[in-house]
């Protein structure tokens, strides 16, 4: 078997990853296994499975050792099932979804120990998401200190944005610290924008408003394949309303329930961050099937989930008609992403708000999730693309470190 890369993308309570391995001929990759490691109240759930879907492992491991700060966890079982399964092959790479790289990590990098204590001084500045995605750096770093390491970042693909729109509208000594709008989801707008010139070389050129709709959220506004603007900004509680997260919000609020319910730090980020959007509004679910099912069957909840729907869509044809302004007009609206790609209602209430746009959707389309859902006579295109964060960063460990697959 041939060399793997493994590609990690580290979410708060699980740790998702994908096995690529390298073909022997032009070193292109392909998926060999997905998987994650997801933390439960007694022990890690390891589950993983081949490309074709076939269950390879779902077992759970014995509970780990008692954490420190140098190993929160081990790896090693991980590294263990996967090197059983390569009849020979080896992994010579680990890339790494790192939230947040400021302003001056814009490309992926190997991983030093200084490039690693550079990461950590952002963590105030992504508090619940750097130390979640650079746990497993480290852990690797103690185990398996030879291995390569590359940190691929979810802010760099938006650091072509004008000057103009990183600026925040507070006093300038901020600035100075790094406060500014950054944009997120970055290596789902790169793939998106790596695979255009293929489905589409016109639209690839074009004005086109990428919409990443998942339990996280947002919009990018692309001119010729590049990000000028995008609806997170210095954080990723910015923009879209989400499943928990509140999205753009008045700073009024804050300071009312700081002042009137004397919330502290904690309190507020458990709220914005946990409790409110889809799940805050409707008040029984954060996930937009359940949403749904609560309208279709009409429980007790219906009228609140049918609002928080409504308010989903709504925030989003908001913030693609902001986008639209700054682009001069709009190409392509392409949705991607567990809604994006899957909710064909919710593309349905966004299109048909658009019309005045252009846009005319195609119903049949639309319903069997096809590529193109817009009509011929659409003066708009409007796409539906699966987004593979995993393969960019399968692509970035290989551009980062060209020489990976020559290694003896």
């Amino acid at each position: 078997m041939s060399d793997v890369i493994l590609a990690f993308n580290c979410g708060s309570s699980s740790l998702k990853f994908t096995l690529f391995q390298l073909d022997t001929t032009d070193g292109a990759p392909s998926v060999l296994a997905h998987g994650a490691v997801e933390t439960t109240p007694d022990a890690p759930r390891f589950h993983a499975t081949a490309s074709n879907g076939t269950v390879l492992a779902d077992q759970t491991w014995a509970h780990p050792d008692a954490p420190t700060a140098s190993a929160p966890f081990s790896l090693g079982p991980l590294f263990e099932w996967i090197e059983s399964h390569l009849a020979g092959g080896k992994i010579i790479a680990v890339g790494h979804r790192v939230v947040h790289g400021g302003p001056h990590f814009i490309s992926p990098v190997l991983i030093t120990p200084d490039i690693l204590a550079e990461l950590e001084k952002l963590t105030p500045f992504a508090p619940l998401h750097q130390p979640v995605t650079l746990a497993p750096i480290k852990v690797i770093a103690a185990e398996r200190p030879s291995l390569p390491q590359i940190a691929c970042f979810d802010t760099g693909f938006h650091h072509t944005m004008p000057a103009i729109a990183h600026l925040l509208p507070i006093p300038r000594h901020y600035e100075d610290v790094g406060v500014r709008r950054y944009g997120f989801h970055g290596l789902s707008y790169a793939y998106i924008a790596s695979r255009l010139p293929e489905l589409d070389p016109k639209l690839a050129q074009g004005r086109v408003i990428v919409a990443h709709l998942g339990s996280g959220a947002s919009l990018c506004a692309l001119k010729n394949g590049k990000s000028v603007e995008t609806t997170m900004g210095f954080s990723a509680l910015d923009g879209l309303m989400m499943g928990t997260r509140c999205g753009a919000i008045d700073p009024g609020v804050l300071l009312y329930m700081m002042q009137e319910e004397g919330a502290g730090w904690h309190t507020i980020v458990d709220t914005l961050y946990h409790h409110s959007g889809l799940l805050g509004v409707s008040g029984v679910a954060a996930d937009m099937r359940s949403l749904r099912e609560h309208v279709a069957e009409q429980t007790s909840q219906a009228a609140n989930a049918r609002e928080a729907l409504d308010l989903f869509a709504y925030r989003v044809v908001r913030e693609i008609g902001a986008l639209t302004a700054l682009l001069g007009g709009l190409d392509g609206l392409i949705f991607t992403a567990g809604i994006g790609e899957h909710d064909a209602a919710l593309r349905s209430e966004v299109c048909s708000a658009l019309r005045w746009l252009g846009i005319r959707l195609d119903t049949n389309a639309n319903q069997q999730h096809a590529p193109v859902i817009s009509t011929s006579d659409s003066a708009i295109i409007v796409r539906v693309e699966p987004t593979n964060e995993e393969l960019m960063i399968c692509l970035n460990v290989l551009q980062t470190a060209p020489n990976l697959t020559q290694q003896p």
